[in-house]
């Protein structure tokens, strides 16, 4: 069969493709186009369409399987230039490791001959307790997480690591200054059991989300809570690494008592909401069993 692909935005023709079977797969058209044109050679910066503005298409579905005929019309979508997942993962959280620390080592750098090293316990425990989180993320992203695509978007990069890198500024900044003032011992310590659990929990989801795909594959499972008591948010909500992950930054605001932290706390808090929400919509799609759960929050979102 012969299939034409179009540009989803504009309907321009890109490339016909003469004599397909119904047996390849969309990764075979990729591929097929990536031949034909060399700007698209990365077939991760590919995204075909049955309508302009429909889903994408995975990579492992058939022609027949999409009820293709000679003639046919794929939408075509260039996600523009790629970088791993691994890489990006990296700069995000090897940055905010780097910059905090830079304000907690060398404050004098930052605030002058005034600055020395606090007295503060709190301090000394935000600096681990931020080392930990970032060193913890690093060594997920390199031992832990398998991900559904190999790429994102090269742009990606600079908005996520001015994010994380500019949040870690702002708060290093402010706990670390000489006139921060600290919370109580009382409040200190609860918000740091509190941040202890919550980064247990999330490492427990992760470790559950892993073992449901196998290495290699893109297969998606319905996850379910296991014996470990951290992994039983499942019975609530699709998202719980989430819901630990603003757990552990609502404790560190706690323990921190410190206004920037919450903005940073607010604002991961909304876009993981966003993330969570849509994960959940997908899973409910994917799966028609799907047990009654919300997306973050039990009972309420």
């Amino acid at each position: 069969m012969d299939i034409e692909i179009v540009h989803a935005r504009s309907n321009k023709p890109l490339v016909s493709l003469n004599d397909q079977v119904g047996t390849n797969t969309v990764g075979d058209i990729k591929r097929a186009i990536a031949s034909k044109k060399a700007k698209y050679r990365d077939v991760n910066r590919q995204e075909l369409r049955m309508e302009p503005k429909g889903k994408a298409l995975k990579d492992e579905d058939t022609l027949a399987s999409l009820n293709l005929n000679s003639g046919a019309m794929l939408y075509f979508k260039d996600r523009g230039v790629q970088i791993g997942w691994i890489t990006v993962f990296l700069c995000e959280y090897a940055g905010p490791l780097f910059v905090y620390l830079w304000f907690y080592r060398r404050p004098w750098l930052a605030f002058g001959e005034v600055a020395a090293e606090s007295s503060e316990q709190v301090v000394h425990i935000a600096a681990a307790c931020w080392t930990f989180h970032y060193a913890k993320r690093i060594l997920e992203t390199l031992f832990v997480h398998r991900f559904s695509n190999a790429t994102m978007p090269l742009m990606n990069l600079f908005k996520n690591c001015s994010y994380y890198w500019g949040f870690a500024a702002y708060i290093g900044y402010h706990v670390n200054h000489p006139l921060y003032t600290a919370p109580s011992v009382d409040q200190m310590y609860a918000g740091l059991a509190g941040f202890a659990l919550c980064e247990l929990g999330n490492f427990s989801i992760h470790l559950l989300l892993r073992n449901l795909r196998p290495a290699g594959s893109k297969v998606r499972k319905i996850p379910y809570a296991s014996a470990n008591p951290l992994t039983w948010l499942f019975k609530f909500v699709s998202c719980p690494n989430y819901t630990y992950e603003i757990g552990a930054w609502i404790s560190f605001t706690v323990m921190t008592q410190c206004l920037p932290v919450g903005f940073f706390t607010l604002a991961g808090g909304y876009q993981m909401a966003v993330w969570a929400l849509g994960k959940h919509r997908n899973y409910r799609k994917e799966f028609k069993d799907y047990p009654n759960r919300k997306a973050i929050i039990p009972f309420v979102l």
